[in-house]
């Protein structure tokens, strides 16, 4: 075989290795959010909450609606990039304004992490999806 057989060859190898490479690689990254979630809230001062989300994503951009016995209802914003996710929105509890901030990480069906409830303190969430 001539070299430049043998080179040309190797450089289709290659790309297609690449490019077989990129597509499984962009596959493992792409997580999906969209669903009904149960999440498990565990506030500083010790009680525990079972907030539900409804989150619609497209793209990394988030939407959707929030429901607690303890918040009440709101429509929620936020991102997903990679498998770190954050969303928020504002309520009010007993005529105080609260801005609520979800952070955490998504594996598969399930998702954790830190909620920041402003001036209330923070706590930890875990999150499964429905």
């Amino acid at each position: 075989m001539r070299f430049e057989e043998m080179f040309a060859k190797t450089i289709v190898v290659a790309v297609v290795a690449l490019l077989a490479g990129s597509a499984i690689l962009q596959a493992q990254s792409k997580t999906d959010v969209t669903g009904k979630w149960a999440l498990e809230v565990t506030t500083q001062a010790g009680g525990t909450t079972m907030p539900e989300v409804t989150l619609k994503q497209e793209g990394e951009k988030l939407t959707g609606h929030y429901t607690s016995q303890a918040l009440g209802d709101a429509n929620v914003t936020g991102t997903i990039k990679g498998q770190q996710i954050e969303f928020s929105f504002n309520v009010e509890v007993q005529g105080f304004g609260l801005h609520v901030i979800y952070t955490g990480t998504v594996d598969g069906n399930s998702m954790k992490g830190k909620i920041s409830l402003g001036e209330l303190g923070d706590g930890t969430f875990t999150g499964k999806k429905q």
